[in-house]
């Protein structure tokens, strides 16, 4: 392909020769002759100097390099795009494979691929579009939208609701049983779990997630929403459009989280805790209550200068002990 069609497609500036043939997109140091890179601004520029790449995609001229560049926006999004348009697979209907078990009145687009060792129960809907893998299992009355993509071993449990565009990562759990006891004479009871799960459209959900079925109701995760590897979101937890949740994140019951929400790595939600739109939890941090807008960290979590400012102190605390117990000397000192 053309750099120059290369930089029509990424609406994009090209600064070098629009006839170069290019036949890849690659990172910096994997590029070779042919190819195409990214440099997003915060890499040493002496490794892209040194990469053999032919051409990258930046964000403003690189003066004196001797590569040809495509200045655009938002680099990292046009290499994703360049990426899709080299690697990409197009969707290649291959209908119900031999060794896919569909019980009866499962109703399933014809434009579909069902791999061997699919499972789907009595009752389920399956959309146009979309790739089943193999270990799939889906429940009683469950529905999957269109052109969804459902990786290896995820299993889908009864009464869920799958929108389009949705891609669930290998080993997911949808609609397991929400942790719900009471306790009488010394024992744990077990309270029935009678709700779903409601996926919205163009949500992502990562491997070996879990996310919980409602103790009656719905577990909810608005559209457009990621989730990244092992998050546990529990019943009756309703999380917003767009909301970034990252991997080792736990998420208790009845919590609502709003749009645009980012919750980073191993962030801990207490239960019935509501989140404001908008908001930035920093990673490990724990939350509970309600969360106003804005950015937190630490664990309770507090805004976040604020808790700049103490583990500023906090890492002070030998030394700052070490001058209390010399004035306590002083003072006891004098006093004698």
């Amino acid at each position: 392909m053309k750099l120059g069609e290369i930089t029509n497609l990424l609406d994009g500036i090209l600064k070098g020769d629009p006839e170069m043939l290019i036949d890849g997109a690659y990172g910096i140091k994997e590029a070779a002759e042919g190819h195409v890179t990214v440099y997003k601004g915060y890499k040493p520029l002496d490794d892209l100097t040194a990469s053999a790449a032919s051409a990258v995609i930046v964000k403003e001229e690189l003066a004196g390099l001797d590569k040809a560049q495509i200045i655009v926006s938002n680099p990292s999004l046009a290499f994703g795009k360049l990426c899709l348009l080299f690697y990409g697979r197009p969707f290649n209907p291959k209908g119900i494979m031999p060794g896919a078990n569909v019980a009866e009145g499962v109703c399933i687009s014809n434009n579909v691929s069902v791999y061997p060792g699919v499972y789907i129960d009595h009752g389920a809907t399956v959309g146009d579009g979309t790739t089943i893998y193999p270990g799939v299992y889906i429940g009683e009355n469950s529905e999957i939208g269109k052109d969804c993509i459902i990786h290896a071993n995820v299993t889908i449990r009864e009464d869920s609701r799958i929108g389009n565009r949705v891609i669930i990562q290998p080993g997911a759990v949808i609609g397991s049983d929400g942790f719900g006891y009471e306790f009488e004479n010394g024992r744990h009871f077990k309270i029935p779990q009678v709700g779903r799960v409601v996926i919205e459209d163009d949500v992502e959900v990562g491997a070996n997630v879990t996310i919980d079925r409602a103790t009656s109701g719905v577990t909810l995760i608005g559209a457009g929403t990621k989730i990244d590897n092992m998050v546990q979101i529990a019943h009756n937890v309703k999380i917003g459009k767009h909301s970034l949740i990252v991997a080792q994140t736990g998420i208790a019951g009845s919590s609502e989280i709003g749009d645009y929400v980012v919750l980073a790595g191993q962030v801990g939600v207490s239960d019935h805790t509501m989140i404001e739109s908008g908001t930035q939890i920093g990673a490990q941090s724990g939350v509970m209550g309600k969360v106003k807008k804005g950015a937190y960290m630490g664990s309770p979590a507090m805004p976040h200068l604020q808790y700049k400012r103490s583990y500023v102190l906090f890492k002070r605390l030998p030394e700052l002990n070490d001058r209390l117990q010399e004035l306590e000397k002083w003072v006891f000192r004098d006093n004698k």
